[in-house]
């Protein structure tokens, strides 16, 4: 088996490793939504909670609501927009700023979403995070461990 160098370099690689672990989420996620039978990618959630708990919001304010980069948020909106779950109109204050909203079928998706998905894919990983201890970096390696051996698909209650 080849050396996890990322493991092995400690705090010197923890950006990476973090990220490897927010991809691995990512993927998993994806797998429970879609064993749900939602079809939009796991990165639309977080967009989505976001519009329904805040309301209307401009690219700016929503890239600070989910600490994603502002490219990548409009990037987003686009697919949300091609799908109809969001619409966006030019403020009427600053014609220089977009607003976007849920739409009635982003409503939908995310009240679906909160009964159905939600839930399984938030206890699935509060299962894979239940017990670590010790430092950060032996929690990661044990949250890395944990999804390995099981993940988040299998760990959703049935």
């Amino acid at each position: 088996m080849v050396e996890d160098v990322v493991k092995e370099l400690g705090h010197l690689s923890l950006g990476t490793r973090l990220k490897r672990i927010g991809e691995t989420l990512q993927a998993q996620t994806q797998a429970v939504l879609a064993a749900h039978g939602f079809e939009q990618p796991a990165a639309y959630f977080p967009l989505l909670a976001a519009l329904d708990r805040l309301g209307p919001l401009s690219v700016g304010e929503l890239s600070q609501a989910v600490g994603v980069s502002q490219p990548v948020i409009t990037r987003s909106l686009r697919g949300l927009e091609d799908d109809g779950l969001v619409g966006s109109e030019t403020s009427e204050a600053d014609r220089r700023v977009r607003r976007v909203a849920l739409s009635r079928k982003g409503h939908g998706l995310v009240q679906r979403s909160q009964r159905e998905a939600w839930p399984a894919i938030e206890a699935a990983v509060a299962q894979a995070c239940a017990g670590l201890q010790g430092d950060l970096l032996t929690q990661l390696a044990a949250l890395e461990d944990a999804l390995t051996e099981a993940p988040l698909l299998q760990r959703v209650p049935a």
